[in-house]
């Protein structure tokens, strides 16, 4: 039996198969939770399955991105905003038109 309770963005391993996966989901209204395998698969487990199951807690793999084709310059990039140094431009000038929204259309 299992006592490892499910959460998001932590990993285990089936010890009786010995793959590592990702709870990527819980749904307690229907009672799954959805993992997704170190090769991308996802799939779901009962809660009723979930405690039968062998788990072990497990650390990330080292290459758990593999299966994304992520790299190191893809993290880098991925929560930075970029800011032009220059904001002039030819499109910095063109002024919006007004916009005719028809007879059916009126502002109250």
């Amino acid at each position: 039996m299992n006592n490892l309770l499910p959460e998001v963005a932590v990993w285990y391993q089936d010890v009786a198969n010995g793959c590592l996966f990702e709870v990527v989901a819980i749904d307690e209204a229907s009672g799954t939770i959805e993992y997704q395998m170190i090769d991308g698969e996802v799939g779901e487990y009962e809660t009723t399955t979930w405690q039968q199951l062998y788990l072990a807690p497990a650390e990330a793999p080292e290459d758990w991105r593999a299966p994304y084709e992520l790299n190191a310059e893809d993290q880098v990039y991925s929560d930075q905003t970029f800011i032009p140094d220059n904001w002039s431009g030819a499109l910095s000038e063109i002024e919006p038109e007004l916009m005719d929204l028809g007879d059916d259309f009126h502002i109250l």
